[in-house]
């Protein structure tokens, strides 16, 4: 998949381009709806499946004091773009300077001058454009007088509800991970380096891994039962992946800590990682995060979470298949 830093910067023709626009945070069942049609027009009418979107979020640079924590980091939303089928992304730059860009001229310049789309497809709730005035309607509009159709995709539902990152987010806040997942269609995963710790958990049998989360979600404090993958080179390999105890939280049977710890025990692995680039899945909650009296009681807690995890995770698909 070829990632362009933004449409001026596209120094080929592209060949009979489908094009949709837009943010996409957390690529899920919403968003890969639009990449499924996107897909297999291109493959019909020989062309190339073009994803343009924005880096930072447009909120984070308009509204920085009320812009959602993103579900996914830009390089999370690019593998997940190049798994669907992507073929090109366009990653333009958001900044004040372009966010006063009228809609029309966005249009015109950065959409149909630099790619000559053969066709764009949106999601229902798509805005575009300086104070996003641009309209569906005005799409529609100004596409056919440019040589591009227009398509509106209309939205997903689960359980009757609409699918969008709104939702996906306020269920991970609550811990409810699995019903995140069945938005998403996938495990929801936070992406991190391991770093050191203070190796309380080495000290009880259980050692640890400290993740330095990139990805802003967290789900709400708790323990998890999911899965630990690596993403760069070294031992274990890159792409392997353990089964894990995941918990997230203030660790408060030792300390006072006011900031979020994401720690993960490795189910059936014992060896030095620290440094490793990771990605944790969290298939499922277990608990909530409790303060024991002691460290024993705290270890015969973690074995049941261990067993527990073993149990439940049982013959259940790797969380990253349908990534």
């Amino acid at each position: 998949m070829e990632v362009i830093a933004g449409s001026r910067a596209l120094t080929r023709r592209l060949q009979h381009p489908i094009v949709t626009v837009g943010n996409f945070d957390g690529l899920h069942l919403g968003h890969q709806e639009i990449m499924r049609v996107v897909c297999a027009r291109a493959r019909a009418l020989r062309g190339e499946a073009v994803v343009y979107t924005f880096e930072p979020h447009p909120r984070k640079v308009l509204t920085p004091e009320r812009a959602p924590a993103l579900l996914t980091t830009l390089d999370q939303k690019l593998e997940l773009l190049e798994h669907l089928g992507i073929d090109a992304v366009i990653v333009e730059t958001f900044t004040p300077e372009f966010a006063r860009t009228p809609p029309d001229r966005f249009v015109r310049e950065f959409l149909y001058e630099p790619l000559r789309p053969r066709e764009v497809y949106v999601g229902y709730d798509f805005h575009f454009g300086k104070d996003r005035e641009g309209s569906m309607r005005q799409l529609t509009e100004l596409g056919p007088r440019l040589g591009f159709a227009v398509t509106i995709v209309p939205e997903v539902t689960v359980g009757n509800r609409d699918v969008n990152s709104t939702r996906i987010r306020q269920l991970i806040a609550e811990g409810a991970v699995e019903a995140a997942a069945e938005l998403l269609g996938r495990s929801f995963g936070v992406r991190g380096r391991i770093v050191g710790g203070e190796r309380r958990g080495r000290g009880l049998g259980f050692p640890t891994a400290n993740v330095e989360a990139e990805t802003e979600v967290r789900p709400a404090n708790g323990v998890y039962a999911g899965a630990l993958r690596f993403l760069d080179e070294g031992v274990p390999q890159r792409g392997a992946s353990f089964a894990a105890v995941i918990n997230v939280g203030l660790r408060p049977t030792f300390t006072s800590s006011q900031r979020p710890v994401v720690e993960a025990h490795l189910l059936d692995f014992s060896g030095e990682i620290y440094d490793r680039r990771v990605d944790l899945a969290f298939c499922l909650r277990l608990r909530d995060e409790r303060r024991f009296p002691g460290a024993a009681e705290l270890k015969e807690q973690i074995a049941r979470d261990v067993e527990a995890a073993r149990e439940r995770l049982k013959g259940s698909a790797p969380a990253w298949e349908s990534e």
